[in-house]
């Protein structure tokens, strides 16, 4: 353990770059002149390590750390900020960049090698690495990106206040509080203006087990970035714990910056606690009328106030992603007039928006809110979306909740959902190339949903209107509002039927069970429909509902399955990579779920890695796909445990 309420005892710390203790006790973490730029890091660390783990069974202990800083605002300044660090040893000499809190270079980025843990208060917004923009806090796990990061800010003891926005360089003294509770694998972080008390509730939350990053012993210290003439980022003190709780800094205790020796009007102090006491005067006013006058618009502001507050509950300390204000929003959106809406579905409406700090464009979808299930659907969208990483799918930046109703903000795909361009006949015909890497890319997407994230993801809602396209036109598979989590090795409990007609498997209507079997089936509809440029349910001959896969069956069992692409191809394609699709998306289709193939083996088809097999012997003996179908759903019809579930094979043929 150690406590430092200014550093003029700590003449033992080490020291590296542009670090240095002024005389008044403050750690500076900046360079002072010109001449500091040889030093590419300015790092300072306590010169004895911590045992960080249990040497019997290499389990994490628990820790807290406490800090106070400013960092004072320069123009001409390339630092990123303060990092606190957690890290084998206390030479980063090797790293050559001035930037990137001088702890990594990006060769060595996302290495476990690197067993590095470091809290970012960055001032410098750097895409590359997924900055959120240039005043935000983060969880750096062995990596140059975040794990969780957020806007500067603190939340107040409601918890249904927004959050109060802080800036970090403003030259303000601010404290940070870090938590790591090894029994719940839990890392949490706070900010808040010095002389404030710890928040009740986090900035940010991080669920991660340490120990298989942190080393038996390791060194606790702070990091910044070396830049030119910038005053620099100061540490004014600090306290650290293992297993416990860190001594308390004394504020009366802390240096202050000589006033003289700082540019105007960048004066580091603290807030006088005289300051904090708020005295409002009441006049007595002669007449009602006056004191009607002043009163009505103050009971009308907090009435206003109170009705369009934000919501907040527990649930998004853990699960949620970055948090947007609705007012920020607002204005992305243009006030969501209908000029900036991109479309209209089942769970709400999609607008276009400009983020007005950072110039982002996203897309903000409004959950519709007399939807019964609306805020079921928002939570699980919330909760999986929000930590998902995958260059197939759309990611989700963050939310807002707002009354009734229920904001998403995405990235935007320029290029708009892949319906559109199957059967807008005004815009250009989409070539094979590109279908068939957008099928490939939805299929990775899926794969990384059922097998290569933490848990199983089932969608639930796969289809053509859900995949987007980005500005290289890959596929991005998105709209998570049906998305359900659960355990690997452990069988889903979903129970109710979701989805849309046309690609909802036959189980799935008869037993309202969600699985990854029924994301498959889906998948096999939605493969179809990109090669045939056809919906999943159209009209035959006799002005009937027939399914797609039924119309691909019957070309199949004559030998002629790919006159069923798409005539707009005009026959330029693939003929082996058009027959396999067709093949794999009857095979996808199958009745029954375990004659489906995973998604694994679907991606080796596609890939060519494993040769396709030979269709099943029965397929050649129906007359539909739809029949069995009927089948299936017709043996449990009077099956009591199922009556609730209302869906059968005429809705599924009923199209929309």
């Amino acid at each position: 353990e150690f406590v430092f309420n200014g550093f003029n005892d700590s003449s033992g710390w080490t020291l590296q770059g542009s670090a240095v203790v002024l005389p008044n006790g403050i750690l500076n973490l900046g360079a002072t002149n010109s001449s500091s730029v040889a030093y590419p890091n300015s790092l300072a660390f306590y010169p004895s390590p911590f045992q960080m783990r249990n040497l019997t069974d290499s389990s994490t202990f628990s820790f807290s750390a406490t800090f106070a800083f400013a960092i004072l605002p320069y123009e001409d300044s390339a630092r990123d900020g303060i990092a606190f660090v957690i890290a084998p040893n206390t030479s980063f000499t090797n790293v050559t960049r001035y930037d990137y809190f001088g702890l990594l270079d990006r060769e060595d980025s996302g290495k476990s090698s690197n067993h590095l843990a470091y809290i970012e208060l960055d001032i410098w917004c750097d895409r590359e690495f997924g900055d959120i923009d240039n005043n935000h806090v983060g969880i750096n796990i062995n990596s140059l990106k975040s794990s969780r990061s957020s806007p500067a800010g603190y939340y107040m003891d409601d918890p249904f206040s927004d959050l109060h926005p802080l800036r970090l360089s403003s030259g303000k003294v601010m404290q940070v509080w870090i938590d790591y509770d090894h029994s719940l694998m839990q890392l949490n972080v706070s900010l808040a203006p010095i002389l404030e008390p710890k928040p009740k509730h986090s900035l940010l939350s991080h669920t991660i087990d340490l120990s298989q990053v942190l080393l038996d012993h390791m060194y606790v210290g702070f990091s910044s970035a070396a830049s030119w003439d910038c005053y620099g980022c100061f540490i004014l003190g600090c306290s650290f714990k293992v297993n416990g709780k860190p001594s308390s800094l004394d504020y009366s205790k802390l240096p202050r910056v000589n006033k003289t020796k700082l540019p105007s009007p960048f004066i580091l102090d603290y807030p006088k606690l005289a300051s904090r006491v708020f005295i409002f005067p009441f006049y007595i006013f002669i007449g009602s009328a006056g004191t009607l006058i002043l009163l009505v618009p103050i009971i009308l502001a907090v009435r206003r106030c109170y009705r369009y507050r934000e919501i907040r509950e527990d649930w998004e300390l853990e699960f949620g992603p970055h948090r947007f204000s609705y007012k920020d929003l607002f204005h992305a959106t243009d006030g969501f007039k209908d000029k900036q809406l991109l479309g209209t579905g089942g769970f709400g409406k999609v607008y276009k928006g400009v983020l007005p700090s950072s110039k982002l464009k996203v897309a903000v979808k409004v959950m519709s809110h007399d939807s019964k299930q609306g805020m079921k659907e928002f939570i699980a969208e919330v909760v999986s979306i929000g930590r998902l990483r995958h260059r197939n799918l759309v990611q989700l930046l963050g939310y807002c909740r707002r009354k009734g109703e229920l904001l998403l903000v995405y990235e935007y795909m320029s290029n708009g959902s892949l319906d559109k361009h199957l059967y807008d006949l005004e815009m250009p015909s989409m070539g094979w190339a590109q279908r068939f890497e957008i099928i490939k890319g939805v299929a990775s997407g899926l794969l990384y949903l059922h097998e290569e994230w933490e848990q199983v993801v089932i969608h639930r809602d796969v289809k053509a209107s859900n995949v987007l396209l980005d500005g290289e036109m890959n596929g991005r598979l998105g709209d998570f509002g049906l998305a359900r989590l659960h355990d690997h090795g452990v069988e889903a409990h979903t129970t109710c039927v979701a989805g849309t007609r046309g690609y909802i498997s036959p189980e799935l209507a008869r037993l309202g069970k969600a699985t990854k079997a029924t994301d498959v089936f889906a998948f096999g509809a939605f493969i179809l429909e990109v090669a045939c440029g056809r919906r999943p349910i159209g009209v035959n001959s006799h002005g009937e509902p027939q399914l797609l896969v039924d119309f691909v069956l019957k070309f199949w069992q004559r030998d002629l399955i790919v006159c069923m692409m798409d005539p707009r191809l005009e026959g330029e394609y693939v003929r082996e990579e058009a027959e396999l699709v067709l093949k794999l998306g009857l095979l996808c289709s199958h009745p029954s779920p375990v004659n489906r193939p995973s998604m694994r083996l679907v991606m080796q088809y596609l890939c060519g890695d494993t040769p396709f097999p030979e269709m099943p012997d029965a397929y050649l003996n129906i007359r539909s796909i739809s029949e069995l179908h009927d089948n299936e759903i017709a043996s449990s019809e009077y099956d009591a445990q199922y009556t609730s579930v209302h869906t059968s094979i005429s809705s599924l043929l009923g199209g929309r």
